[in-house]
């Protein structure tokens, strides 16, 4: 299944969503529009059909924290240059601090304002991106496309 995360979608940028697709042929619009609606359900913890600050740094902070386990694994395997495992966790986070989650990136998209990102604001922004790839309009997204839209 493709996957493009809600902030990809959600900055309404072609470079970020550019970073997720490379590896995809091509999308339906229908998939990216399911797929936001699935990233928007994770999302709002609390089902209230509103995605809050805290939902979104909620989020963010899990999706940051499986990238840095990841990326702190490589990195110890870099930095333990004799293999002999002597590396300590502490030293380890020392070298690979976490980034701070940004909620405002994503609540560029909050049309009306309110400090939340509804459905609607989030699919209306997730169709946007995907209009402005999708150059020749045929409702796919190619990775030509996607490399275009990257360049531009």
């Amino acid at each position: 299944m493709v996957r493009f995360p809600l902030l990809a979608l959600a900055l309404v940028a072609p470079g970020a969503l550019l970073a997720q697709a490379a590896p995809v042929q091509s999308v339906t619009r229908a998939t990216i529009v399911s797929n936001a609606d699935a990233e928007f359900g994770r999302v709002d913890a609390n089902k209230d059909g509103q995605m809050s600050r805290g939902e979104i740094e909620t989020s963010q902070r899990a999706a940051i924290s499986q990238r840095v386990n990841a990326r702190n694994k490589a990195l110890f395997a870099q930095l333990d240059s004799d293999k002999n495992g002597q590396i300590s966790p502490a030293e380890f986070a020392k070298a690979s601090p976490a980034p701070e989650p940004d909620a405002a990136a994503v609540l560029r998209i909050d049309t009306n304002k309110d400090g939340q990102v509804s459905l609607a604001e989030h699919r209306s922004a997730t169709i946007d991106t995907f209009t402005k790839i999708d150059a020749n309009k045929d409702g796919m997204i190619t990775a030509a496309e996607v490399k275009a839209a990257s360049e531009k």
